[in-house]
């Protein structure tokens, strides 16, 4: 009877195994099933990723060209605006020249006085005191 109830424990122990070992399988299916359509999934996910990425890099390269020629053309404007800066302060001073001039010349003519020859050219002189020689008086005074 030993020998028959020492054989039923291990074909007993066996028995329970081999339910614990096939319950083990059925689980690893399922998780092994679930990896699988994980694994497809993770699969277009990436393809996605890497779709995106094109995309984006297209779209920086994009940029990347929009702001050189912005670039490009902003300088280009910075240059004229800085010429024609130039050139407008050039004639502002050759302005307030001729302006100094006109204000020494109406003074000096105001005043009867001898004009300086280091001022003003001769012709020059004489053409403007005949425009305001021309002028009409306003209140008595020389326009």
């Amino acid at each position: 009877m030993s020998g028959m109830s020492l054989g039923i424990i291990v074909e007993f122990s066996v028995a329970i195994l081999l339910a614990t070992t096939i319950g083990y399988c059925v689980i690893l299916n399922q998780r092994l099933k679930r990896l699988h359509s994980d694994r497809d999934m993770l699969r277009k996910m990436v393809a996605d990723l890497v779709q995106a990425t094109a995309l984006a890099n297209a779209a920086v390269q994009e940029l990347k060209t929009a702001a050189l020629e912005a670039d490009m053309v902003l300088n280009g404007r910075l240059e004229e605006a800085e010429k024609f800066g130039v050139e407008l302060a050039n004639h502002v001073t050759a302005g307030r020249q001729l302006m100094d001039k006109i204000a020494k010349i109406t003074s000096l003519t105001r005043n009867n006085q001898p004009m300086d020859d280091r001022l003003v050219e001769p012709n020059k002189v004489q053409s403007a005191l005949r425009q305001l020689a021309m002028r009409p008086r306003i209140r008595g005074s020389a326009a």
